[in-house]
This record gives C-alpha cells, structure tokens and sequence, in this order.
C-alpha cells in the first residue's frame, strides 16, 4: 500500500515536472498564486482561440490542479467524452437559458472541493457582454473569484488574483476590466466585451 502511495506521488510529480516543461518549450510563463479555499470560481479571459484549452490543461497539470470546468454538451461526445470527463468537464445545455446556474449550485452543495472554471465570453468569437452565470454563481456562494488569464502578448499564463464579488455589478466589473487591461488573446479581434447583458 505505501509503495504504491509513494509510486502515485511519484507519477503525480513526473506529470507535473512533463507539463511544466511543456509551458516553457512553447514560449509560456506561469504564475500562480495559491487557491484560498477548498472551493471558488476561476474566470477565465480572453478567451478566443481552441489553443487555449491545450495551454489551460498544461498549466492545470504543472500546478497539480484540480478544477472542473464548464462545456456546452456536444462536445462531450464519442470519442472525447471520457476525456473531457477525466480532465473535470461538466457538461451542459446553453440551448437552455435556465437550469444552468441551479445545476451548478447543486454541484458547490455536494462536493467538498471544487474550483469551477468558467470562460464567461462563452464563445471564442467576439461578443458584446458576457454570460451571467459565473457571476451569479460569486454572488449566491460568497466564494472567491479567481482572476485567470493567457496573454498572448506576453505569452503569460496564471492566476494571481483573487476577488470577491460584492453584488455591485457595476463595481465588481470595473475592478476585473482593470485587471485584464492590455491582456491579450491569441485573436485579439475576438475579445468579448467586458460587461453583463442588462
């Protein structure tokens, strides 16, 4: 039993030390500041190009972290879905304007460590606000916000801030836009607007 713990913590590390490697071999740094608490929501921004999953999963596995994340439902087919469900996706419905924010409550309520990331832009293509969901989610929990990012400019990957929302939305807002001020995305043509749809 313990040569096996022992082996699992060496596998672990060897992961680990692969993607961390990985990061630096493709041009990326990472910064991270660690998580408050066993739960809380990490936004996602700019998000517009699929090469994001790939650096968002390194950076996941070089900081051994375990997160879920959100994905819209036909994406969890043959043959990824196993996949996706090995690497935290929760799928779900956006056909379906309600039933979203609930069924992730429900998921908070039953697990005793969860960090949700959430890309609220909800789309690689630009948009003009983005989706609530996360939002509601900070402000029903009390649970931090963690700020993540891939600058593309910078070929800088992280998370080092953390907030909590204060139901102002207007004020918790300006405080994230003044963060991802001059973060870059791989399309930077495709950034969504910072704002909530009224």
């Amino acid at each position: 039993m313990a040569e096996n713990i022992a082996a699992s913590a060496l596998d672990a590390r060897a992961r680990r030390s692969w993607a961390g490697a990985l990061l630096r071999a493709f041009g990326w740094r990472a910064v991270f500041a660690p998580l408050p608490g066993p739960k809380g929501i990490v936004v996602l921004y700019p998000h517009t190009s699929n090469w994001d999953f790939i650096v968002g999963v390194l950076y996941k596995s070089a900081f051994g972290l375990k997160v879920q994340w959100v994905g819209k439902d036909s994406l969890f087919r043959w043959p990824l879905r196993s996949l996706f469900a090995r690497l935290g996706g929760i799928p779900v419905n956006r056909r379906e304007r309600s039933g979203v924010v609930a069924t992730l409550l429900a998921q908070f309520a039953q697990r005793d460590w969860m960090w949700l990331v959430v890309a609220p832009e909800g789309t690689r293509a630009r948009t003009d606000h983005w989706k609530s969901g996360f939002y509601q989610l900070a402000v029903a929990t009390g649970l931090p916000v963690a700020l993540g990012f891939m600058d593309y400019a910078t070929r800088t990957v992280g998370i080092d801030t953390y907030l909590t929302m204060s139901g102002d939305a207007a004020q918790d807002l300006a405080r994230i836009r003044a963060f991802y001020a001059g973060k870059r995305g791989r399309r930077p043509q495709n950034e969504g607007v910072i704002d909530l749809r009224n």
